[in-house]
């Protein structure tokens, strides 16, 4: 909230402007007064102003001193000129001082209102600015392993993000893998002595793989690894495309795959299997890599420690391979799920599987299509927060029901059911939020009439910025939070003025009020009387 001081040796200068200005709509706390620049002087020491108010002319000091001091001892502080003299020298030396605006008295209301709103969006806007900053700070400082993880998981899942974007966030987490790298993925599952330990220990043993691969593939490779969404590692590894050509020769990877399975057998006591992508370009064609590599090790589940590269792989047919490009044209499904279009991702579900039954496709290739679909319903649900583990039909993991992949017509009812479950979480997670918040902002003007409630302090309090929240709640109300606001004080002011004998300053008071005729006149505006015409009544 804001802090203003009025300064002026006339003293009935300050205490109109005190008495006239809406203050607490335009979102000031508290209005302080001094009838000399020593007394504000004392009160900016012990107090937090945001914005000063001054006359030029005053005995001992005249306004341009003070302001010149406060921008030295308080250079946050806005500061705004009254003055009778018109005298341009004023002006440009409170230009000078960068004062924020100059007026001339006796001052107008409405015009002192509208440098003042333009002084607060200004220090509203350098605050904004200051809370991105420190924002941008605790990201930095937070768990960096998180960030990378869910960056890693995102990207996996298909997410796009401009150059700029996953520059930036690459540099920020500390992720040596850079944008336009050539890049290799290697798809690694753990054999049986890993899986049957519990959770926890397997966290252990797949940090430590991942470990153990930043060290096999050291310079000029850079690495990074993570748990990816579907029971495996990925580990990728790349090297700028204008380097050393041997980095990307296919003996070298092998040797390197092969150095690496030894020494986590060797080190952890289990087998781990590898699949190789082909080169591709980073980060754009990392989604697909990852979905021919979860195809490829479907394929591959039941030989134990196994070193493939997907070149090597048996050639799907091209009827089956021209079916599943439905997936991959836009609008893709994960576009069509993040911007709500839930008639098109039905759409899009039911031209792909109408094209897969005419086709004669694989269980690899149906695999495929379950990882397309699997990665945008993950990816969505991992952004919306919403559970597709415990639904019908085994959710998202298909080790639960492999009876799926029989058949096209199984796979699209899976497809489809869990789309359906997705919307429902989606709108009930929308609904409830919402509800919830409405809900909590209603209890805090409430219980808190005659105190600072605000749009801005409420917001504060709810972490949403106060124009979105505004809009959120006359979405769901039809009531603007300010009228609603206004409202709650006028009732409990009606209640007071029938019920107390309270005189009317004392209810002005009491609802947070600092001014009775202000206090009067948007009780007028309500019930179309004042509030002793109301009590007389």
């Amino acid at each position: 909230m804001i802090e203003v001081l009025l300064v002026d040796d006339e003293t009935y200068v300050t205490e109109s402007l005190h008495a006239t200005i809406p203050w607490t709509d335009m979102g000031v706390a508290h209005v302080y007064q001094a009838a000399s620049p020593s007394e504000a002087i004392r009160i900016m020491e012990e107090q937090d102003i945001d914005i000063l108010v001054t006359d030029i002319r005053m005995p001992e000091m005249n306004g341009l001193q003070l302001i010149e001091l406060v921008a030295e001892r308080w250079p946050d502080t806005r500061c705004l000129l009254l003055t009778g003299h018109s005298d341009f020298e004023y002006a440009k030396k409170a230009i000078q001082l960068q004062a924020v605006d100059y007026l001339l008295k006796p001052v107008d209301d409405a015009d002192f209102i509208k440098s003042l709103s333009a002084c607060i969006a200004s220090l509203k806007e350098e605050w904004e600015k200051a809370d991105e900053y420190h924002q941008l700070v605790y990201t930095m400082k937070s768990d960096h392993s998180v960030l990378k993880q869910n960056l890693l998981q995102e990207l996996l899942l298909g997410r796009q993000l401009s150059g700029s974007s996953i520059a930036s966030k690459l540099e920020q987490y500390e992720v040596k893998v850079r944008p336009d790298d050539s890049a290799l993925l290697l798809a690694v599952q753990l054999g049986d002595y890993f899986t049957g330990m519990d959770h926890q220990s397997v966290s252990l043993m797949e940090y430590a793989i991942g470990n153990i691969a930043e060290e096999i593939f050291a310079a000029p490779y850079r690495v990074w690894h993570g748990k990816a969404p579907h029971d495996c590692l990925a580990i990728i590894v790349s090297a700028s495309p204008d380097g050393d050509s041997a980095v990307f020769r296919k003996d070298r990877i092998r040797a390197l795959g092969l150095r690496f399975q030894e020494t986590v057998n060797d080190y952890l006591k289990g087998n781990i299997s590898i699949v190789f992508s082909d080169w591709f370009n980073f980060p754009q064609e990392l989604a697909g890599m990852y979905r021919s590599a979860q195809a490829a090790m479907y394929r591959l589940h039941q030989e134990d420690a196994y070193l493939v590269f997907l070149e090597d792989m048996p050639e799907r047919r091209a009827t089956g391979v021209k079916a599943i490009e439905e997936l991959y044209k836009p609008p893709t499904l994960i576009q069509l799920l993040e911007s709500g279009q839930w008639e098109g991702a039905e759409e899009k579900l039911r031209i792909l599987f109408d094209a897969l039954a005419s086709a004669q496709v694989s269980r690899e290739q149906l695999y495929e299509v379950f990882l397309s679909v699997s990665n945008a319903y993950l990816y969505i649900a991992h952004k919306k927060g919403i559970d597709l583990y415990g639904g019908e039909g085994g959710g998202v993991d298909l080790m639960l029901d492999r009876s799926m992949l029989q058949s096209a017509e199984k796979l699209q009812a899976w497809s489809n059911g869990m789309l359906g479950m997705l919307r429902s979480g989606w709108t009930d997670e929308e609904k409830y939020n919402k509800n919830h918040i409405i809900k909590q902002v209603q209890e805090m003007v409430l219980g808190d009439l005659g105190g600072e409630t605000s749009v801005k302090t409420i917001a504060d309090k709810v972490y949403l910025h106060p124009v979105y929240l505004s809009k959120i709640y006359k979405s769901e109300t039809g009531e603007s939070l300010g009228d609603y606001i206004i409202r709650m004080r006028m009732e409990k002011a009606v209640y007071m003025l029938k019920s107390t004998n309270k005189k009317i300053y004392e209810i002005t008071s009491e609802l947070g009020y600092q001014n009775p005729q202000y206090f009067s006149k948007v009780f007028k505006k309500h019930y179309g009387m004042t509030p002793n015409e109301y009590r007389d009544q």
